[in-house]
């Protein structure tokens, strides 16, 4: 099979049917064998019954329908399990992304040899409260990630050789840096494209402000995992460390304080008078905590054997 579509939404009914006929006319038009995945986000409006429509009449169209919504990272981590095309396209219900970039995603995946092609929506239809934090998040993620070459990490329309996407795992919210997730599992031949970016044709946007918020939160977190995932105590042992070092200079100094002054005959001042004592203390507890409950948390959160795990209702194959 040369391409899978994955097509994550929520209650975008209205758009599926037009989105459908544009996939299958491009298509088509290209001779592609294809299939489209449908994976419905716990969608409140019709959008499952729309989606069973479009499988019965077009046999290259499946769907998966989770029973309550989980986000776009779960329903492309889904996708991603499932799809057998050489070339993976992802792309948003919205009709916000145009299914007529396919055939060039699709060569350069198959004839320049990219692991993944990323969309860059140079001109957006977006309102200015969008374009603004949207430029100062790419900014960001471009400078932590070293992926100099993409302006939009977050643009829905990417192309992956099938390789790349049974080999990351998409979770919480980290659609956003699925690049940054491929170059960390070693496909660092990553492309971009300029690709049309239509207004909004149907509905409203399922995204708010809170989104660049959790996105840099998110990207700390991949961060550090890449650079500290498999050596933690790299990361808890220089500031563990540090707080003991300093506690420890604090506890020489409270030491030296009650010899002078049993020196000098003032046997009353006790230890617990000198502020030293409580910053000892405080930087034996911060170490103690760095070491201990950072390290083994991170180790837990890692390891979850739940953390993928969605309750799906119904699929179609």
């Amino acid at each position: 099979m040369d391409i899978s579509v994955v097509v994550p939404l929520f209650n975008e009914a209205e758009s599926l049917p037009e989105l459908a006929a544009w996939i299958e006319k491009v298509m088509t038009e290209n001779s592609f064998t294809y299939e489209v995945l449908m994976i419905n986000d716990g969608s409140t409006d019709n959008s499952w019954e729309v989606i069973k429509k479009l499988s019965a009449d077009n046999p290259c169209i499946k769907g998966v329908c989770f029973r309550r919504n989980y986000g776009k990272s779960p329903a492309l981590y889904t996708g991603f399990e499932r799809v057998q095309g050489d070339v993976v396209i992802t792309m948003d219900a919205d009709l916000q992304d145009s299914p007529d970039e396919i055939p060039e995603l699709y060569r350069m995946i198959k004839d320049e040899g990219y692991d993944l092609v990323s969309g860059w929506k140079q001109k957006r239809y977006d309102p200015l409260s969008k374009t603004l934090p949207t430029k100062l998040f790419n900014a960001t993620a471009r400078k932590v990630s070293g992926i100099k070459n993409l302006h939009d990490f977050n643009c829905g329309l990417k192309a992956y050789r099938n390789d790349v996407v049974k080999h990351i795992e998409v979770y919480g919210d980290m659609h956003r840096y699925i690049p940054y997730l491929a170059k960390n599992a070693g496909f660092d031949k990553i492309g971009e494209k300029v690709v049309h970016h239509q207004a909004r044709k149907y509905g409203k946007s399922k995204f708010g402000l809170d989104r660049f918020v959790n996105g840099y939160l998110d990207l700390m977190t991949l961060w550090f995992q890449s650079k500290f995932g498999v050596k933690p105590m790299h990361f808890f042992g220089l500031l563990g460390s540090l707080m003991f070092f300093i506690g420890l200079i604090a506890v020489i100094a409270v030491g030296a304080i009650k010899l002078y002054n049993m020196h000098a005959g003032n046997h009353y001042i006790l230890v617990t008078d000198s502020p030293y004592f409580y910053l000892a203390l405080t930087c034996m507890i911060l170490g103690t905590q760095l070491f201990l409950t950072g390290f083994l948390g991170e180790l837990i959160a890692r390891n979850s054997a739940g953390r993928n795990h969605y309750e799906i209702s119904e699929e179609i194959k």
